[in-house]
């Protein structure tokens, strides 16, 4: 069974030295903990889907199809668009602490996890993707539902989020689509899928 898990670790560890080996200098990150070495690779992958993944919201919505989505004058202003990313930046570091959770869990053993596709088959594999998606979009709706109901999250994180989305809900910044489905779907699907789509073949 170790050995098993031992791929996991492999991967992951894999992943860390593409993102960390590539943009940080060796001695700032290679005696850090495994678990810290995680966190930092999905922060800084977590960061450049939420900034790549609005930028191109922002220019498909605004500039390529002006006026077909929004009337002329819902253009949020650079001051709206910025406190967005301020609150996504603040909420940032703890999104990433989900995979990284996650991941740590799958290493242990503490889930029921297959390295490869063909440890389970294909009809199972989209069966426990549906089902994992299912999880965590329940997962989502009810801890967006908790920071509208604790006033102290709302109040000093979850407010500025409605600041714009109230009046329009096109914000590419403020979307929940934009920050958590599309960073855990990309975190936690696809990189997965590749490589054993890759370690198969």
């Amino acid at each position: 069974m170790e050995d098993y898990l031992q791929l996991f670790v492999d991967e992951t560890s894999f992943y860390n030295r593409i993102v960390l080996g590539n943009l940080l200098p060796e001695n700032l990150w290679k005696a850090l903990p495994h678990f810290i070495q995680t966190w930092i690779r999905n922060y800084i992958g977590g960061t450049a889907v939420y900034f790549i993944s609005g930028f191109l919201w922002s220019f498909y919505i605004y500039y390529w199809k002006r006026n077909v989505y929004l009337p002329k004058d819902a253009i949020p202003s650079t001051k709206a668009m910025f406190l967005q990313i301020v609150v996504a930046m603040k909420a940032m570091p703890w999104y990433c602490l989900l995979p990284t959770l996650s991941e740590y869990m799958v290493e242990n053993g503490w889930t029921r996890c297959f390295s490869r596709i063909s440890d389970v088959g294909w009809p199972l594999y989209l069966l426990y993707l549906a089902v994992y998606l299912a999880i965590v979009e329940f997962g989502i709706y009810w801890a967006h539902r908790e920071l509208h109901d604790i006033k102290p999250l709302y109040k000093y994180l979850h407010a500025t989020h409605h600041i714009y989305n109230k009046q329009n809900t096109l914000s590419p910044f403020a979307g929940k689509f934009q920050l958590s489905r599309s960073f855990n779907f990309h975190s936690f699907v696809l990189p997965y899928m590749l490589v054993v789509c890759l370690c198969e073949s």
